[in-house]
C-alpha cells in the first residue's frame, strides 16, 4: 500500500511564503514523475508544477518565478516552495507520484494522490 502525505499548508497574507511537502512511502520500488495540483473551490483541478526523476520541470504560467518545485529521491519526497503568494493562490493543494510499486509478486505503475492541504492567502 502507498500513501502521499502532504504537509505545509495554512494561511499567509498575500506576499508572504509558504512550503509544501509531500512524503511518498509504501511498497516503492521507483518514482517517475511527481507534482503538484490545486483544486479551488468552484473550480476544476488544474496542474500547479510537476518534476521528472531526472529532475525536469514544469510551470504553470500563472506560478512561473514565484513557486519552485525540487524532490529528494532519497526520500521519496517533493516540495513546493511557494512565495509572493496572491489571494487566487488560495486552493487546497494536492500532490501526485507515478510510480512502480510492488503488487504480489510482481510490480506494477500507479498513480497516486495526497489527501490535500489548505492553501489560503488573506489579509
Amino acid at each position: 500500500q502507498v500513501q502521499l502525505v502532504e504537509s505545509g499548508g495554512g494561511l499567509v497574507e498575500p506576499g508572504g511564503s509558504l512550503r509544501l511537502s509531500c512524503a511518498a512511502s509504501g511498497s516503492i520500488l521507483s518514482i517517475n514523475t511527481m507534482g503538484w495540483y490545486r483544486q479551488a473551490p468552484g473550480k476544476q483541478r488544474e496542474l500547479v508544477a510537476t518534476i521528472s526523476g531526472g529532475r525536469s520541470t514544469n510551470y504553470a504560467d500563472s506560478v512561473k518565478g514565484r513557486f519552485t518545485i525540487a524532490r529528494d529521491n532519497a526520500e521519496n519526497t517533493v516540495y513546493l516552495q511557494m512565495n509572493s503568494l496572491k489571494p487566487e493562490d488560495t486552493a487546497v493543494f494536492y500532490c501526485n507520484a507515478d510510480l512502480l510499486e510492488r503488487y504480489g509478486f510482481t510490480s506494477r505503475w500507479a498513480v497516486y494522490w495526497g489527501q490535500g492541504t489548505q492553501v489560503t492567502v488573506s489579509s
